[in-house]
């Protein structure tokens, strides 16, 4: 009697005396007669290169890594694993070619019911299916799927169809990269050109509003200059006049105080009279170059504006014959690149239509080939067991075919309908009496011939000529 301890990642399988089946522990007695072996649950890695064929018979290889070991969860499971799997070991070339010829039978049954398109582009579905196949084929043994890594597919040497599917997208990307390339370079030109425009349309507008506040500002220090030289002259003409006014309020005081007050009151009157006129002149002239001023300012207003005008009525119209031009020109563009994307479509529908047709006939003709070489290998088994006889080996086809049958069907359906007229002659014993020798044969033919007429004209409406012989009742009947 001994005492067993399994691992942590292990149980024990005991049978043998006192046991009806198999019993599972993590520790026990092994009592004699009875057989312990120890169970390793660690679940073990298995790859393998699927090779399967999709359902339009594209051959490709899956890569795949499949993680598997015993249900440790379920005991019913263990047992199974226990009684059909402890024997061997995990590593050991039987599980690896039992593993590998579920999951083979599965992923190939899987692949052949799916396209091409559809296996590379929902690999995680095909992923999901080939796991949860294999995951039922492999509950008979006890086993488990703890972890399943499908690689990318991988073309079969002679059959490159993942490389050729990769230069279709990789010169689809360089062409798009082009036309992006193209698209980006025209959108700067354009946004260049319209820049270009736009400043030299601000610079000329600042030109024009610089001249104008120019002869503004020009006109107002002008009218200012006026304006202090103005205040200066009267400024004088009144000191000159205070003097003047003094000088004659000194010589009045000389003269006396009334002459002087009189002399002084005229001079007075008189001196603001005259300097009335005075500014009322100046005021006129001032009035008169203001005037001229401001016309001469919206005159240069007017022609700065429709100056202006014109320029921007003229970079509106090269505008738009620009992009007039550029629009021909991407039109034309356009249109040549669809033609050469539509050429390339139809030479490749060609192609593969080809190919395809050429696949068909090349399998047509195996097929036709493989008939022949059966039927002639049964053709020299059945004449070697005939003992070489071709005779009995043509009634023996002809009675295999139902060939007799299909003849005595086309001769009934040949007869069939007719109603044939018989009639009996006889000329006499007078005849065959009198006929003797080579007379006899002639006799004879003369004697076939009016029944043999008779039944042509029955059948076909045809008389014999005259001079041959006259058929009675045919020309009782005519008369």
């Amino acid at each position: 009697m001994i005492w067993k301890t399994a691992g942590a990642s292990e149980y024990l399988a005991i049978t043998g005396w006192g046991i009806t089946d198999i019993r599972l522990a993590k520790k026990s007695w092994v009592f004699p007669g009875q057989r312990c072996t120890r169970l390793d649950l660690s679940p073990v890695n298995y790859t393998f290169e699927v090779q399967g064929m999709s359902a339009e018979k594209l051959p490709f290889v899956l890569p795949a890594v499949f993680t598997i070991g015993p249900r440790v969860d379920d005991m019913d499971s263990l047992l199974l694993y226990a009684m059909l799997m402890s024997e061997h070991d995990k590593r050991s070339k039987h599980v690896d070619e039992l593993v590998q010829g579920v999951i083979e039978g599965e992923t190939r049954v899987l692949a052949a019911s799916m396209t091409m398109e559809q296996i590379f582009k929902g690999t995680k579905e095909f992923k999901k299916e080939v796991f949860e196949k294999v995951q039922l084929e492999l509950n008979q043994f006890g086993l488990l799927i703890y972890n399943a890594n499908v690689k990318q597919l991988v073309d079969v040497p002679g059959h490159e169809y993942f490389s050729y599917l990769g230069q279709k997208t990789q010169m689809e990307a360089a062409n798009q990269a082009k036309i992006d390339v193209a698209e980006a370079k025209k959108k700067g030109e354009i946004g260049a050109k319209e820049r270009q425009g736009l400043t030299s349309q601000n610079a000329a507008k600042i030109d024009a509003e610089t001249k104008i506040i120019t002869t503004q500002r020009l006109g107002d220090a002008q009218k200012e200059e006026i304006n202090v030289k103005t205040s200066v002259e009267l400024y004088k003409n009144q000191k000159e006049a205070e003097l003047v006014k003094s000088k004659a309020e000194l010589a009045t005081k000389n003269a006396g105080w009334s002459q002087a007050s009189q002399l002084a009151e005229v001079e007075s009157a008189k001196a603001v009279a005259i300097r009335e006129a005075e500014l009322q002149t100046e005021v006129e002239k001032k009035k008169a170059l203001n005037q001229t001023e401001k016309l001469r300012a919206e005159l240069l207003s007017k022609a700065a504006v429709e100056y202006e005008i014109k320029v921007q009525e003229a970079n509106w119209d090269l505008y738009k014959k620009q992009k007039a031009a550029e629009a021909v020109l991407y039109e034309a563009q356009k249109a040549a690149e669809a033609q050469k994307v539509s050429a390339d479509a139809n030479f490749y529908a060609r192609q593969q239509a080809a190919e395809s047709e050429l696949y068909a006939k090349k399998k047509e003709a195996e097929g036709i080939t493989a008939l022949a070489q059966a039927e002639g290998f049964y053709l020299n088994t059945l004449l070697k067991q005939l003992g070489g006889n071709y005779t009995e080996l043509r009634d023996y086809m002809m009675v295999n075919k139902n060939m007799y049958q299909d003849i005595a069907r086309i001769n009934a359906q040949a007869v069939n309908g007719m109603q044939p007229k018989i009639s009996v002659w006889s000329n006499g014993k007078g005849g065959e009496d009198g006929a003797n020798g080579a007379m006899k044969d002639v006799a004879g033919v003369y004697s076939m011939l009016p029944p043999l007429l008779k039944t042509v004209h029955e059948q076909t409406g045809m008389l014999p000529p005259a001079w041959l012989a006259t058929l009675s009742d045919v020309t009782h009947e005519s008369n």
